[in-house]
């Protein structure tokens, strides 16, 4: 049995864009990635995050908010940094994890009505479904690759 390519989604607090990628990688990757996601710190669960992604039919409710651990970092194949805070304060990682940043901007700071806030993490869903459709597709074929030569 080959075991699931691991991606590990960091953020500053996993509250909001960490949570988005990881629900939009388990709903796209599975059952070939293991998919977490973890923080610096732990802020909580967004609930603008989760009713966004309600809204596209993709439940995170259940996801939990957590602290990266030293077990998470072994694990993964991949860490994909969301934010440039957890960028520049990623853990040194494991030799052979690979690493890669996305800019995005945090849409908890998002300013406004309350729809106007919404439509932010609305447009902030969409720009992390399409990166993380991108990610897997790239994975998946750098993987059957490997995969068909083993």
């Amino acid at each position: 049995m080959i075991k699931p390519f691991n991606i590990l989604f960091l953020c500053t607090g996993n509250s909001c864009r960490s949570q988005i990628a990881e629900g939009w990688a388990k709903w796209y990757g599975r059952p070939l990635f293991e998919i977490q996601s973890a923080g610096i710190e732990s802020h909580g669960k967004n609930p603008r995050a989760i009713a966004v992604m309600n809204e596209a039919g993709v439940d995170i409710s259940n996801q939990e908010s957590t602290i990266v651990t030293d077990e998470m970092l072994e694990a993964a194949d991949l860490v994909v940094t969301v934010c440039g805070h957890a960028d520049e304060h990623c853990p040194v990682l494991p030799t052979g994890t690979n690493k890669e940043h996305w800019p995005l901007d945090d849409p908890a700071k998002a300013s406004g009505s309350e729809e106007e806030i919404m439509q932010v993490f609305r447009a902030s869903r969409d720009d992390i479904e399409q990166r993380v459709k991108t990610l897997l597709a790239r994975l998946s074929n750098k993987t059957s690759t490997i995969n068909s030569q083993d």
